[in-house]
């Protein structure tokens, strides 16, 4: 679309809507699976069969769902540690901020069924390594958790390497949150969504041009130009004002419906995976479809996207290309990808084939080698479940690193 004049548009929502609950329950399961299993090898704990306990072996998929009073998690788990389940998922809900009925759920007295039992062997053997020779590198005894492919991008349009309008939605809906967990607006409560439109020209975003800000509160407040003017104040001007984007004619709608009393579960159902879009790259770029939440790090559908990312970051912020975009395929128990692909959209300083030899050359992305580099049996998934996964300035957020800038430049010599 180069030399022409578009609007482009992405959302996200905040940790209180419904399948963001689901998302943050399941990565919060993970995440305690992975410190106990981790806290039984260095107590050097040995099951009844002689099996040490290990964090590498803990695999997850974990899916969550809710609705009015009720909390279902189900999924296929391999741990030799034991984790309340109940309590990780009614502390969680206590953080988002559901800790009283007149929200419209409360942590205490929700229902709560667990339905989470083993991973199938069938499945297992193909990240155990089956399908490897004993001979071989480690590293490619650990095959692919399933078939499918991942993208990752990376756009030099903020600091962030993160497309304006996906970076504008996600820290308004942060700020939004912090609005209401810092009291600086008392009447706000945990569910809500923020869109943001960017007008481009040439490629560039030169102008927001609508804002849309939808917050759940309290039902003593009728006045929505009182919640218009404090969306504006503590969330809208903040985030665009830090950017330095132009948004003086943008056109606001905050709740335009009206009230927005009745949010959460009690509003809609929520499950975990639905927000794939809002998780990555606010649709620009193309997704594999796959979501982030509940899985371990062998599950390539996490994994490899994150991987992906910090290729294409490191692409971009090594001047090779003002955007890029990365695919990775992978076949269960198959360590090696079935292909890398590059697009840089046509901005690449040299052909996109030798960006992609580069790639090659520099980052390993066998999932043995990504979990390696990227540090990923580490509990350290419920903070993605929120705000994006990419885009955030968090060490823990290994994908975001740009320490393999000058290894493309010196690959491509």
């Amino acid at each position: 679309m180069a030399g022409k004049s578009y609007l482009f548009t992405s959302e996200s929502v905040t940790e209180g809507h419904p399948d963001k609950m689901c998302d943050q329950i399941s990565d919060a399961i993970v995440d305690a699976i992975l410190t106990k299993e981790t806290q039984l090898e260095a107590a050097g704990y040995v099951d009844c069969d002689g099996v040490p306990a290990r964090v590498e072996n803990v695999r997850c998929a974990v899916e969550t769902f809710t609705t009015t009073g009720t909390i279902v998690v189900m999924g296929e788990v391999r741990t030799q540690g034991y984790v309340d389940i109940p309590a990780v998922v009614r502390n969680t809900v206590r953080e988002i901020g559901y800790d009283r009925a007149k929200y419209g759920f409360d942590c205490e007295t929700c229902g709560v069924l667990n339905l989470i039992h083993d991973q199938s062997p069938d499945i297992a053997q193909g990240v155990d390594g089956t399908y490897a020779d004993k001979n071989c590198d480690p590293l490619d005894k650990i095959g692919a958790g399933d078939q499918g492919m991942m993208f990752g991008y990376a756009s030099n349009e903020t600091e962030a390497l993160m497309p304006m309008p996906a970076y504008l939605a996600q820290r308004m809906a942060a700020r939004l949150t912090a609005a209401r967990k810092n009291h600086v607006v008392d009447y706000l409560r945990p569910d809500g969504k923020t869109q943001v439109t960017v007008r481009y020209e040439d490629d560039k975003p030169v102008e927001v041009t609508a804002i849309v800000v939808s917050t759940q509160h309290d039902s003593a407040v009728e006045d929505m130009n009182i919640i218009r003017q404090d969306m504006i104040e503590h969330v809208i001007a903040p985030v665009l004002d830090e950017v330095g984007i132009v948004w003086d004619n943008a056109h606001i709608y905050v709740n335009p419906t009206g009230r927005f009393v009745i949010g959460g579960p009690m509003g809609d159902t929520g499950l975990t995976g639905r927000k794939i879009i809002v998780d990555t790259y606010g649709g620009m770029g193309r997704h594999g479809g796959g979501a982030f939440s509940g899985k371990d790090c062998t599950k390539v559908d996490r994994s490899a996207a994150y991987a992906a990312r910090w290729v294409a970051k490191n692409v971009v912020a090594a001047g090779l290309a003002c955007r890029c975009e990365i695919q990775l395929a992978y076949a269960i128990g198959v360590s090696q990808p079935l292909s890398i692909m590059v697009d840089t959209f046509g901005t690449g300083i040299v052909d996109d084939t030798q960006i992609e030899q580069a790639v090659e050359k520099v980052f390993d992305l066998r999932p043995g080698a990504i979990i390696r580099d990227l540090d990923l049996f580490r509990p350290i998934f419920k903070k993605t479940a929120a705000y994006g996964h990419f885009g955030r300035m968090d060490a823990d957020f290994t994908w975001e690193q740009t320490n393999r800038t000058q290894e493309l430049l010196n690959a491509l010599k």
